[in-house]
């Protein structure tokens, strides 16, 4: 083969490589638009009469589910399903940014966390990464320490719209969110500093409890952790 033909040859392999490129980005799109419309939807739920509406708010979110699990159905036939981690970068935001909704959507529903098993099916992909297209594991916990920040928020204004019991039920779910990270020894850079971040989320709600506790409107409100708003 001559110098010609090889850079040729490397040339019809960049463009394939670009080609194949374009195609995840115009999908990406598509899915980062359904994540802002259902993020909309998502932070209602601070505004002064959210609270009292979250069974309808939740039941529209999963409306918005299905709607991403079709493109992330389309999504997983633009490229060979065993080079997942060379495009990964090109999505790997917005599927964090969407397990981090399905996460505050499982705790408005439950209160409780939900697992990367059942973020998977929500989003209708693998939890394995030997079957295909799956959610990862750092996007996993990524997406779950956003929740805590939106937590810290929701802490705040349940305050203000005068529940005094959900900070508290808060405090208690998001002192064992930390306790389950520190059980980790992280290693990836970007989730380490997302993690650092956790301790000011735990400290502002831990203020928020401090001022119910102070004004005495947190007496009477302890809810058994077995009991569901």
């Amino acid at each position: 083969m001559s110098v010609i033909e090889l850079f040729v040859s490397l040339q019809n392999g960049l463009s394939a490589d670009q080609d194949v490129r374009e195609e995840i980005r115009k999908v990406v799109q598509t899915l980062e638009q359904t994540a802002r419309e259902t993020l909309i939807l998502l932070h209602s739920v601070h505004h002064e009469t959210g609270l009292s509406s979250i069974p309808e708010k939740c039941l529209k979110v999963r409306e918005d589910f299905k709607t991403v699990r079709t493109q992330l159905a389309t999504l997983a036939t633009k490229f060979p399903s065993d080079q997942y981690y060379r495009y990964h970068d090109q999505w790997r935001f917005v599927l964090q940014r969407l397990v981090f909704q399905a996460a505050f959507l499982v705790y408005l529903e439950n209160e409780e966390l939900v697992t990367r098993d059942a973020v998977a099916e929500i989003l209708g992909i693998e939890s394995n990464r030997e079957k295909g297209f799956h959610l990862d594991i750092e996007d996993y916990l990524s997406g779950v320490l956003n929740l805590a920040s939106e937590l810290s928020r929701l802490a705040v204004n349940s305050v203000t719209a005068g529940d005094y019991a959900r900070p508290l039920r808060i405090a208690t779910f998001i002192n064992e969110l930390d306790f389950g990270f520190r059980l980790l020894n992280l290693k990836n850079d970007s989730l380490r500093k997302r993690y650092d971040g956790l301790k000011y989320d735990v400290k502002k709600i831990e203020e928020v409890v401090y001022d119910l506790s102070i004004r005495g409107l947190s007496k009477g409100q302890t809810v058994p952790s077995e009991e569901k708003p």
